[in-house]
């Protein structure tokens, strides 16, 4: 039936979340609003008000010292805190508090970080039971406030997790000693030092919250809590064995091992600090607190948070971009290779139906074998499993075209071919139907040649993994529509991708940055440099992983393709392309993807390193990046990209560009344009043409 104004489901929407008694004394704040029900049990509602999100904001922390005020004479038996925001309980701090700090600011820092210590000490002190109600998202300061809370109530959609390790930090706000005391320490100390989320059943299992239940039981599950009938689960044995220092120094010793694989720590501090605060203070959690307070104020003001700050507003600029509706439900992928199935394979994961089409029938049975793999490690359950596989759905009759609201040409990296194909399908493609090309670097005015709607034409370029590189480059041509590109960004964002919209050229933005950079690794190896030493270069200077085991994970088949493109035109600007890399090419060597390529590839396809190579020259790192930064420059010079923040954020997410250096524009303007320009200089003297600085160096200075 339809729902109307009367319809029962209207008549019900308001109890989709229970936000405390409908009756009853209530105060409304700015932020939260405090409602007293007749059982005395006092509701605090998180709602900040213009904002879709709740965070903890200085002022959100001060509203909560004048509520905390409010209800200490009121008599209460029990305060519930929890979030009136569909989407979760608190995401977090506020970041924006902590954008743009200074070393001269470390002690101001300081003080604003005691008080709001004090604050959520005030709550976790309270002498009746303390309820925190969590549903979606319980991040960073949010999971801090419930941790202070006696009893954690888990709706089954929540997730939970301490992400400050991503911009830099650790938790800040009593996690250190808190999560440390509740649960497993080592589990705890998993959880900060990887940033990961846990899902509620987990977190229970955890012992991190105390029940997991649906929504319809929250009013009584409360009530029980605050009854003392909920059964809870406070510390571990281990808690006791690591409450001697020698334990935890063993244990310390280990994770700093393990952190050293993937963050090392003289680009990444905060694993480092987070180990040091337990294993100094991890029996002692008032001098733990203080430690903690000094270690992310310390923290908070230095470099590598700061860019890592910045890049998480650079994801959320290119968030930003995603929003809005695509109108697109069924994808139509054309091309089972590694790229086209793992794209029609996330595409599934995400909801959308897709059907994917291959004359061979080999390669539609891989792509159908690794989306199964791909679902059985990231799904949760085996009916999000079951239903994912459902909507992918082998096509070799090609009859998804017809049905189709966009279709993403996933082939092999050729312009006649690809046209072909365009022809081909053309004439069967809803009217309204978007076509895309997931071309790595072929100017769409090329592919376009011939197409009856040019308009509806855009390239979707995705990156290699495609479940873990977050970036798509949107590539515009002067004849797609205003609606297309709307669309294809707006697709991005409901399949959980970052679109950067740039301009239809040689190689787009990332590959054309990219290539340079690959080729100055492959002429090192012309000049005798070992393989290894290439790579760790680029890995000291924060790249994650090397330029040769890059060029082996992109395949030596599509390298090749693109800086041919690109030294046709670019000339000068691009090294020669040695002639072994077409050899190998012919010989079927072409990467990881091949077992073979310029490294060597076990059965679970990692690279065969040798470890006696020599260390890299201090100018090793600079001639592999700095060509990099000028072709940026370039980039932003012609227009390929439409400002630095764009670019900055494409690299990163595209190209793992070190994180910690805030991108590339950033890092040459932090360095200094004046000796990055030196430096090209110089090497222009020493190794060719190809080092000549761009002239949009002065625009940068």
């Amino acid at each position: 039936m339809p729902v109307t104004d009367t319809s029962v489901w209207n008549t019900l929407a308001p109890r989709n979340m229970e936000l405390g008694p409908r009756s009853g004394s209530a105060n409304i704040l700015t932020d939260w609003r405090i409602i007293k029900g007749d059982d005395d049990i006092v509701w605090l509602i998180l709602d900040r008000s213009d904002e879709s999100t709740n965070t903890l904001s200085e002022a959100v922390l001060a509203e909560l010292d004048t509520a905390l005020d409010d209800i200490s004479g009121m008599g209460a038996k029990g305060l519930v805190i929890r979030s009136a925001k569909k989407n979760g309980f608190v995401a977090g701090a506020d970041i924006r508090d902590f954008r743009g700090v200074t070393a001269q600011e470390e002690q101001e820092v300081e003080k604003r970080m005691t008080r709001a210590h004090e604050i959520v000490d005030r709550l976790a002190a309270l002498d009746i039971p303390t309820v925190a109600v969590i549903h979606g998202h319980c991040l960073g300061g949010g999971l801090e406030l419930a941790l202070a809370c006696r009893y954690r109530l888990a709706i089954s959609d929540a997730k939970l997790g301490f992400p400050e390790v991503l911009l830099g930090l650790h938790p800040g706000l009593g996690g250190t000693f808190r999560l440390t005391s509740l649960i497993d320490p080592v589990e705890a100390m998993t959880m900060m030092l990887t940033g990961r989320t846990v899902h509620a059943k987990k977190a229970k299992s955890l012992g991190l919250v105390d029940t997991v239940i649906e929504e319809r039981h929250v009013e009584n599950a409360v009530r029980a809590a605050v009854s003392g009938n909920v059964k809870t689960r406070r510390g571990s044995l281990k808690s006791g064995v690591f409450g001697f220092q020698p334990a935890r120094q063993i244990a310390a010793r280990q994770m700093r091992a393990q952190a050293e694989k993937h963050a090392p720590q003289q680009h990444y501090p905060a694993p480092y600090r987070l180990i040091d605060l337990w294993e100094e203070h991890g029996g002692d959690a008032r001098a733990m607190q203080k430690a903690e307070i000094k270690s992310f104020s310390q923290l908070l003001v230095g470099d590598t948070a700061q860019n890592l700050i910045r890049v998480f507003f650079l994801r959320e600029k290119l968030k930003g971009a995603a929003k809005g509706e695509s109108g697109i439900r069924h994808v139509h992928v054309i091309g089972a290779g590694t790229m086209g199935g793992d794209i029609a394979a996330w595409c599934a994961a995400r909801g959308l139906s897709v059907s994917l089409s291959d004359l061979d029938r080999n390669a539609m049975a891989g792509a159908i074998g690794r989306a199964a793999e791909f679902y059985g490690k990231k799904l949760h359950s085996g009916i999000e499993r079951r239903d994912a596989l459902d909507r992918l759905m082998p096509d070799f009759e090609q009859s998804g075209i017809a049905k189709a609201d966009l279709i993403i040409e996933a082939i092999a990296e050729k312009a006649d071919i690809k046209r072909r194909v365009f022809e081909a399908i053309a004439p069967k493609m809803k009217k309204n139907a978007l076509l895309a090309t997931n071309t790595s670097s072929i100017p769409l005015e090329t592919l376009r040649e011939n197409l009856p709607f040019a308009d509806r034409l855009v390239g979707l370029h995705f990156f290699n993994p495609v479940a873990k590189m977050e970036l798509v480059e949107i590539v515009a041509h002067d004849q797609a529509s205003r609606s297309t590109l709307d669309r294809a960004r707006a697709f991005c964002g409901a399949i959980s991708k970052l679109p950067a919209t740039v301009k239809s050229a040689p190689g787009f933005l990332v590959n054309r940055a990219l290539t340079p950079y690959l080729v100055e690794a492959f002429v090192m190896l012309d000049e005798g440099t070992a393989k290894e030493t290439i790579d760790r270069a680029a890995t000291d200077f924060g790249m994650p992983m090397g330029p040769i085991e890059l060029a082996d994970r992109v395949g030596l088949d599509i390298c090749l393709e693109v800086a041919r493109m690109l030294k046709e035109s670019l000339g000068g600007a691009m090294p020669e392309i040695p002639a072994w890399l077409a050899q190998k090419v012919e010989a079927g060597e072409t990467g990881r993807k091949a077992g073979t390529g310029l490294y060597d590839y076990d059965d679970k396809g990692r690279p065969k390193k040798a470890s006696d190579t020599a260390a890299p020259s201090p100018e090793m790192a600079d001639r592999l990046i700095l060509p990099m930064l000028n072709t940026c420059v370039a980039c932003l010079r012609e227009g390929i990209v439409e400002d630095a923040d764009m670019l900055d954020g494409a690299m990163i997410f595209a190209t793992g560009f070190a994180p910690f250096r805030g991108g590339p524009i950033h890092y040459a303007r932090t360095r200094g344009a004046e000796d990055i320009v030196a430096t090209l200089k110089r090497f222009e003297q020493q190794y060719g043409l190809r080092f000549a600085p761009d002239e949009g160096w002065k625009n940068l200075a």
